[in-house]
């Protein structure tokens, strides 16, 4: 059990650099672990955390936390921060406050322990109160510690707003030694928000932020989540196990990621790169790797090589000790196809007949899961207004399209010959589950810092759900999350375009990852 509250020095330390912590904090996967292995943090809470969709919500979630979370939980998070390499912070934050001026604080910071609805407009609203400029409202170019912020219309801070006449060399070098006063005093402005940690717009480490948060384009900052994957409980295992597919080897499978994000401009002049389709197979790299699975990306393959790569690992000798596989195409597409960077396409028929019953033996009766990241047209989904909802949904960025189409995998099974089999027989193909971006006819969509919406759903639904969630209702969910989305491009043809994902099953049992959980015999 926590002792009540933080330190009230502690307390303090975090009150004046909570403005530059928001700014530069990097909330990742180890930081979370360390806190979670000091007590600090319980799991929900560091689900919580992960589930922000950006840095800066991520950083302000957990600094609403950490004042209720006991009087070791200073210390912990400043061990954490040296652990990820984040000693700069552990520094400010111990530094003594008497170089900037006595600060005494209005009001304590009383956070929530579960906050709910910390959202970045949220934070803009509240904060906005608390700013009340005599300047215009203008753009500013920053330049902090060789990092130049991307231009905003958004309010600027008062600490900047002076330096607008002045000429860039003299901005710089002003800057750099008012830079820690400025953010203080800054800090200072806020201790009577109700909120108990500020914000800022027009942060140069992270995006430039408008005052709509859902018109949020995309910069590296905004990467698609990477809270670890959640574990399966040993009573969920217990009680699903039977009733489920079996998965209990390690490694779970292997999984196979084909993504070509780089087309030959001779071989397909009507190909352009797929920016952002590097980001989609890393993440998948990733979420399976925690899944248990032996992952191989190959990137940027020819038909041919596709073909290639694809029969070698069907015939993979070892499959005949695992309990699963996984295949993921990201690509172009036309309707039942995928293009290899030459040009020439795939046939998604064929994949699916690869690892059918007759032609991969050491897979049958075992789950096969497939992930295809194309078009299936040339179609734009402009979406249809909802008679009794809403004026319009969240925009939760501003997309890009694939180019291209791609076709529905196996709704039609092909006649083959009798293997008979001398005790039982299996349908030519079974077992299979596959995912598909859009529908039939519809254009995906695809960000180019973020990667496409697919993924990234795909992605975060497998490290929240898979512990206690069969893979057909996560797909599902991923689904739900899909239908929710809505482009962001204004005065282009995609702008408001929607997306519509699907799944097709052959599944005949439930079909539980059980992640990070290894039964004891």
């Amino acid at each position: 059990m926590l002792e009540c509250g933080m330190l009230e020095q502690d307390r303090r330390a975090l009150r004046r650099r909570s403005a530059i912590l928001c700014k530069e904090l990097v909330v990742d996967a180890l930081l979370i672990q360390s806190l979670q292995a000091d007590d600090i943090l319980t799991e929900s809470m560091a689900e919580s955390i992960m589930a922000e969709q950006t840095s800066q919500k991520r950083s302000w979630r957990l600094l609403l936390l950490l004042p209720k979370r006991g009087p070791r939980a200073f210390s912990s998070f400043c061990s954490a921060l040296r652990e990820t390499e984040q000693q700069h912070l552990c520094d400010l934050l111990t530094q003594s406050p008497e170089k900037d001026g006595k600060v005494t604080p209005k009001q304590s910071i009383q956070p929530e322990e579960e906050p709910e609805g910390i959202t970045g407009q949220l934070v803009l609203q509240a904060t906005e109160k608390k700013r009340e400029f005599n300047c215009p409202l203008q753009t500013v170019d920053r330049e902090e510690e060789g990092e130049v912020s991307s231009t905003s219309s958004s309010p600027v801070r008062a600490s900047d707003s002076c330096l607008h006449s002045k000429s860039p060399s003299t901005v710089r070098e002003e800057d750099r030694r008012v830079k820690k006063r400025g953010r203080d005093k800054q800090t200072d402005r806020f201790v009577d928000s109700p909120l108990p940690l500020p914000t800022q717009e027009g942060i140069a480490a992270k995006r430039a932020r408008t005052h709509a948060e859902s018109m949020e384009f995309s910069l590296d900052a905004d990467s698609p989540i990477n809270t670890p994957v959640l574990p399966c409980t040993p009573d969920f295992y217990l009680s699903h196990c039977q009733q489920s597919y079996r998965m209990n080897s390690s490694p779970r499978g292997f999984a196979l990621v084909i993504s070509n994000v780089t087309f030959d401009p001779c071989a397909a002049p009507d190909l352009d790169p797929r920016k952002g389709g590097e980001v989609d197979d890393e993440v998948l790299r990733k979420v399976f790797t925690e899944l248990d699975y032996l992952v191989t990306v190959h990137r940027d393959l020819t038909a041919q090589g596709m073909r290639t790569c694809i029969e070698n690992f069907c015939r993979r000798p070892d499959h005949r000790t695992v309990d699963s596989c996984v295949v993921c195409l990201l690509s172009h597409g036309v309707e039942g196809a995928i293009y290899g960077t030459d040009g020439q396409l795939l046939q998604l028929d064929w994949v699916f007949e690869s690892f059918d019953n007759a032609h991969c033996p050491l897979l049958q009766n075992k789950p096969k899961m497939f992930f295809i990241q194309a078009c299936r047209g040339e179609e734009m989904d402009c979406g249809v207004e909802q008679i009794d909802g809403p004026a319009r949904t969240c925009s939760p960025s501003c997309e890009q399209r694939d180019a291209g189409r791609e076709g529905q995998g196996d709704a039609n099974s092909r006649q083959r010959g009798d293997m008979g089999r001398p005790r039982i027989k299996l349908p030519q193909r079974s077992d299979m589950i596959c995912g598909f971006a859009s529908l039939k006819g519809t254009a995906a969509m695809r960000n180019t810092k973020r990667g496409s919406w697919f993924i990234q759903e795909l992605n975060t639904s497998l490290r929240l759900h898979a512990r206690d969630t069969h893979l057909a209702d996560i797909m599902v969910q991923v689904n739900g999350r899909i239908k929710e989305r809505e482009g962001y491009a204004p005065g282009t043809a995609h702008h408001r375009c929607k997306e519509m994902s699907e799944f097709t099953s052959s599944l005949c049992k439930d079909l539980y990852l059980f992640p990070k959980y290894q039964p004891q015999y």
